[in-house]
């Protein structure tokens, strides 16, 4: 754990969040008059939570979106379609 005064937090942001992005420091305290004031933490990497519908109403499928199907997937196959 690395503490930094409020004044060296403000001229060296940029490196005190790579070093948490990078994991050089797992988390680095931010103190103010030597008390301790806020934490630098990397964010979780947890993938957001994905909603259904979200693009609803915004464009319309065609009736003839799986007209090409077969050529697609003879493109992807290699000219064979199993």
């Amino acid at each position: 754990m690395k503490t930094v005064n409020m004044l060296e937090a403000k001229s060296s942001l940029s490196r005190l969040v790579e070093a948490v992005e990078n994991g050089v420091a797992k988390e680095v305290i931010i103190a103010r008059n030597g008390r301790p004031a806020a934490k630098l933490v990397p964010v979780d990497n947890h993938p957001t939570e994905r909603r259904i519908g979200v693009a609803k109403g915004r464009f319309e499928v065609p009736d003839d979106i799986d007209q090409h199907n077969d050529e697609v997937a003879r493109l992807f196959q290699r000219g064979t379609v199993k």
